[in-house]
């Protein structure tokens, strides 16, 4: 038998016995789940296959800190990761908030640096991991993966930049405004079609958005005044969604 045709049957026969062990979660192999791993060729993916680990962290588990040595690239499969720096007098900012099959820590790995941010689990979750050295493999041995990542980082950049021009031009309700609305980018709703998906702690949306727990509290609740949100403990529910793309292009 040729040796594709045994890569290929190795890599269907991981994709069954994947589903097999994560019958309940229904995971599929990475390359059925993000269009970055798709550019794998046969060989490749039978590597991957041998590589992968599969990694479940509890709510509020460190994933990895701020300055430890990039050691895997991450991909979540199921929950909610936050990316973050602490700042002075131990206060977070929140970088990002990420969903599922977004892959995260690569940078560190791609450069071979310390991570530069801290990623903890927002909620119980579940990740695909990969060491730097094979990740860093695929990149130099293959054109089309590396464009992707290429891609991948690019985006990145181009958010992080407008995330800065956000978080410290933009006035406390911009602020908001533009986290409730990252949030519904992210997550959407629940199925009422107005409740966003997420619940997200007073403390860690000020942290989103750049300001103080007090002022967050106070901005959700002038929003809630305005007809814009509504608010049942954690839940946000968004009501006026291009009032709140107004407050947040007017800054």
């Amino acid at each position: 038998m040729h040796i594709c045709e045994k890569c290929c049957i190795f890599a269907q026969n991981f994709s069954i016995s994947l589903r097999m062990r994560l019958k309940e979660e229904q995971y599929a192999p990475m390359w059925e789940l993000s269009p970055i791993w798709a550019t794998l060729t046969e060989e490749e993916r039978v590597r991957v296959a041998e590589q992968v680990e599969i990694v479940r962290y509890e709510k509020n588990e460190i994933i990895h800190n701020d300055g430890d040595e990039s050691q895997y690239v991450w991909m979540l499969l199921k929950g909610k990761v936050r990316i973050y720096k602490e700042g002075i007098g131990q206060r977070l900012q929140i970088i990002r908030l990420l969903k599922p099959y977004d892959i995260f820590g690569y940078r560190a790995c791609t450069v071979n640096e310390p991570y530069n941010s801290s990623a903890s689990a927002f909620e119980a979750c579940m990740v695909y991991r990969l060491n730097r050295e094979f990740f860093n493999e695929l990149i130099r041995e293959n054109g089309k993966f590396c464009y992707e990542v290429m891609l991948m980082m690019a985006k990145d950049l181009a958010f992080s930049e407008i995330q800065t021009v956000n978080l410290t031009q933009k006035h406390i309700r911009g602020r908001l405004a533009e986290s409730l609305l990252l949030l519904l980018k992210n997550y959407g709703y629940e199925e009422d079609g107005q409740t966003l998906a997420m619940l997200l702690p007073r403390e860690d949306l000020a942290n989103m958005s750049n300001m103080t727990t007090s002022n967050a509290i106070r901005t959700l609740s002038q929003f809630a005044q305005e007809g814009i949100v509504g608010i049942d403990g954690r839940h946000v529910k968004i009501l006026n969604e291009k009032a709140l793309e107004r407050i947040s292009r007017l800054g």
